[in-house]
């Protein structure tokens, strides 16, 4: 008898929502056009675009023209890290031989980490990786002190996507206002302020004016849109450069065309986010009843990240003495779906960036294992993890020596 399929790995990726999928499929055969050709075909599909760019931008309380689609959040975030480093060395008040500062944090999501890592190997910027504290939060002050008379820009994200602690975002916002506000003598260069809300969107306030960013990355797929549409939000004003070349599509920010269907998925899926208090308060109660039942059940396992300040649907948990892939492969034998990390890097042997900059050691963090809720999560399936999952870390702890 085939198990019922439990799917716990919401920050992977989600379904993608019945109505959003409806709102979509006229975009496949019916309205087919290129929202670039002048006709009426392209008409048609060009409005559908700008009526899903005020979607977006009507959520994130901006205005349509600082909104620009993208394939997702990697290049959403690509696009905020080297187009401002780019168009920093190029104007002509950085002198000869500019070499652009960023700060960042050592907890960031791969694509953020890696396009930063490449900036500095091309000798295109000099980047700052900010320490953690154990709930892997930024320190405020941390930020201020790893300034420089160079910094251009300081990307910090929302929310984490594998243990999914909360950054303070809008604290940042602000001491980033207040430097730029008093700026002078040896510190002239404007910074400017990213972040990849891609975890954050469903759940926390994303108004960009509160945040006080400059630069917000979202991809659809993570709040029951389609992959291989995001976007980026870029405050008027803003300093930055396109990475690709091409048309003049998207403000002439982002070349290619449109992803028509997606685009409208993101939008349509956006605009349900703001009524999913209710639902976000039963995943919340959900995940509460999943922390303390494992924490109750499971001798020796322990919590990571932030108790408080954590996204609601995110469970990250370390059961030592038990290796995380092993533990994966046992629930998913018994119908359930987690991850041992981010989705990006769940091939990947090598232990997570995130829970080594936490201070984890091997036995913490090569035992975690991340249980992600959504919308559709229930009551039973809840139950069902915990009834199976104390006797799947028992065993494996028996096997590996230290039950």
């Amino acid at each position: 008898m085939s198990k019922k399929k439990i799917y716990l790995d919401y920050a992977a990726t989600t379904p993608v929502d019945e109505e959003v999928f409806e709102a979509m499929k006229p975009y496949f055969c019916e309205k087919f056009g290129n929202p670039s050709s002048s006709h009426q075909f392209g008409k048609e599909t060009r409005e559908a675009v700008e009526a899903a760019r005020k979607q977006v931008a009507d959520f994130l309380r901006c205005k349509p023209e600082e909104i620009i689609f993208t394939s997702g959040a990697t290049e959403s975030n690509n696009l905020a890290i080297r187009g401002v480093t780019a168009k920093s060395i190029g104007q002509k008040k950085s002198g000869a031989g500019f070499v652009p500062h960023v700060i960042t944090s050592s907890v960031e999501h791969s694509c953020v980490l890696n396009a930063c890592k490449t900036l500095e190997d091309d000798k295109l910027a000099e980047v700052t990786y900010l320490s953690v504290n154990k709930e892997g939060l930024v320190e405020i002050e941390e930020i201020e002190r790893a300034v420089k008379s160079r910094t251009v820009l300081v990307s910090i994200m929302y929310a984490n996507n594998e243990i999914g602690t909360v950054q303070p975002i809008e604290e940042i916002g602000n001491l980033i206002k207040r430097l730029n506000g008093s700026r002078g003598g040896e510190r002239s260069s404007r910074i400017y302020f990213h972040t990849d809300a891609v975890q954050a969107i469903n759940y926390l306030d994303c108004d960009v004016n509160t945040l006080g960013v400059d630069l917000l990355s979202i991809s659809a797929h993570k709040f029951y849109g389609p992959k291989g549409v995001g976007a980026l939000f870029i405050k008027e004003g803003t300093s930055i450069a396109r990475i690709q070349d091409g048309g003049g599509q998207e403000f002439g920010m982002r070349p290619g065309t449109h992803n028509v269907p997606g685009i409208v998925g993101l939008g349509e899926a956006i605009t349900k986010i703001k009524n999913n208090e209710s639902v976000n308060e039963n995943i919340e109660r959900l995940s509460d009843k999943l922390i303390d039942g494992i924490l109750k059940s499971v001798p020796n396992s322990k919590l990571n990240g932030s108790c408080k300040k954590r996204l609601p649907n995110n469970v990250n948990i370390s059961f030592p003495g038990a290796e995380g892939e092993a533990i994966l492969l046992a629930l998913s034998f018994e119908g359930v779906a987690v991850s041992t990390g981010s989705a990006c890097a769940s091939s990947d042997l090598r232990p997570s960036h995130v829970l080594v900059a936490l201070g984890l050691g091997p036995a913490d963090y090569h035992s975690s294992v991340r249980f992600t809720l959504g919308k559709y999560t229930t009551e039973e399936e809840i139950g069902r993890v915990l009834t199976v999952l104390p006797g799947i870390i028992e065993r494996l702890r028996k096997i590996s020596g230290q039950a």
